[in-house]
C-alpha cells in the first residue's frame, strides 16, 4: 500500500486490522476484539493520514460505548450504534504509514501522535492537523496519554480561564487524568496551585509541583476560608453554587465537559440565561499549534504524564471497567502494537 503521493509504506499494510468494537450500547463487556477491514486513504482524504497505532490511553468519552451521551446519540444512532460497527479510542501515538494528497507537515516514517477517533486499532485516519510530531526522548507510550487530556487542561486554564502568573488555582481531581496535568500547566503559567485528591495521592501530585494539598477524604475545601483565582474543576463532582463564595470579584468557575458530570448542564443553562460571567463550561478542541506546544514542554521534561498501568488491546474490557471506576491515577495507556 502507498501513499497519495506515492510513498511507500513502512510496513506493507494488511487488508484486515484488530481493533476494538462494539455493535450495541452497554458496559465495557459490548467491547469485542474483532478483525475489521483496515481504514484506507482515497480522494476524499486529501488532509488524513493513515497512522499504525503503537499506544492509545483510555478517557471518559471513550466510555460512549454506553449509548449515555445522548447529544450525540442522534449522529451516533438512536436506538443502536450506526455504522453497524463503531471503535473506540481518540488518543494516539504511532507512525505515518501514508498520507493524502494534500498533507504536508508529515512524512511516511514519521512518529506522530494526537487524536483520530477510533484509535483502539491498529491502524487509523488521523486528520493532519489533529497531530504532531513525537518529540526525541519522548516514547510512543508517554505521548498516548497526553491529547485529550493534557488539550482539556491547557485550553480550559489557558483559553476558558484566562490564568495568569500569579493567580490562585485550585484543581478538584488533581490526581487524575486532566487534573495532572492540570497542575503541571498551571505551574507553567506560573499560579499558586492547591491541589485537592486523596491523601494517597497527595505525594506525587506535590512532587508535580501542586503549592498546597487538600485531602478529599477528611476536608471539604468548599468550606474553606481561602479565595481563588480560579477554581477547575476537572472531576465534575462539585457545583459552581457551591464553590462560589470561594472565588475572588473576578474569579471564574470552570466545569468540566457536561457530557461528564451531574449537574454540567444544569450550570451551562444558569451560565447562560444569566450571563454570571464566573462560571465557564468548554468543550476541548483539537489542532496543531496546542498539540506543538504539548510536545514542546514534555520533549523539554516539563509536561509528564503519569501513567497508572498498560493494558494490552486484547484486555480492552478490563481497561474500560478500570476507566470507569473514577478512580484512576494519572492515565490508563493501551498497548497497541509494541514497537520492533
Amino acid at each position: 500500500m502507498t501513499g497519495l503521493l506515492g510513498y511507500p509504506a513502512v510496513n506493507p499494510v494488511p487488508s484486515r486490522m484488530k481493533a476494538a468494537v462494539y455493535r450495541t450500547y452497554g458496559p465495557p463487556e459490548v467491547l469485542r476484539l474483532e478483525e475489521i477491514p483496515t481504514p484506507a486513504l482515497s480522494e476524499a482524504h486529501a488532509d488524513r493520514v493513515l497512522v499504525r497505532v503503537r499506544y492509545s490511553s483510555i478517557n471518559p468519552l471513550d466510555h460512549i460505548q454506553r449509548g449515555g451521551f445522548f447529544g450525540v446519540r442522534p449522529s451516533a444512532g438512536l436506538l443502536k450504534p450506526k455504522p453497524a460497527e463503531q471503535t473506540t479510542g481518540a488518543d494516539l501515538a504511532g507512525e505515518v504509514v501514508a498520507i493524502g494528497g494534500g498533507v504536508s507537515r508529515f512524512k511516511v516514517g514519521d512518529r506522530v501522535f494526537g487524536n483520530a477517533w477510533g484509535s483502539h486499532a491498529e491502524y487509523v485516519l488521523a486528520r493532519e492537523q489533529r497531530l504532531t510530531l513525537l518529540p526525541p526522548g519522548l516514547s510512543f507510550k508517554a505521548a498516548a496519554a497526553l491529547p485529550v487530556a493534557a488539550l482539556t487542561a491547557l485550553q480550559a486554564l489557558r483559553d476558558v480561564a484566562g490564568i495568569q502568573p500569579g493567580h490562585k488555582v485550585l484543581i478538584n481531581g488533581a490526581s487524575g487524568g486532566v487534573g495532572h496535568f492540570a497542575v503541571q500547566l498551571a505551574k507553567h503559567f506560573g499560579a499558586e496551585v492547591t491541589a485537592v485528591c486523596s491523601s494517597a495521592n497527595q505525594g506525587w501530585v506535590r512532587a508535580l509541583g501542586a503549592d498546597h494539598m487538600v485531602d478529599y477524604s477528611s476536608k471539604d475545601f468548599t468550606k474553606s476560608t481561602k479565595r481563588y483565582d480560579i477554581i477547575y474543576d476537572t472531576v465534575g463532582k462539585r457545583t459552581y453554587w457551591s464553590c462560589r463564595p470561594l472565588l475572588t470579584p473576578g474569579g471564574v468557575f470552570v466545569g468540566e465537559n457536561p457530557f461528564k458530570a451531574r449537574f454540567q448542564l444544569l450550570q451551562l443553562a444558569w451560565a447562560m440565561l444569566t450571563r454570571d460571567k464566573q462560571l465557564r463550561a468548554h468543550l476541548t478542541t483539537s489542532n496543531a499549534k496546542d498539540l506543538g506546544l504539548l510536545a514542546e514542554l514534555a520533549g523539554a521534561g516539563r509536561l509528564e504524564a503519569m501513567v497508572e498501568r498498560v493494558y494490552p488491546l486484547e484486555q480492552i474490557v478490563q481497561a474500560h471497567r478500570h476507566g470507569e471506576t473514577g478512580r484512576t491515577k494519572g492515565k490508563l495507556v493501551i498497548e497497541v502494537s509494541a514497537e520492533r
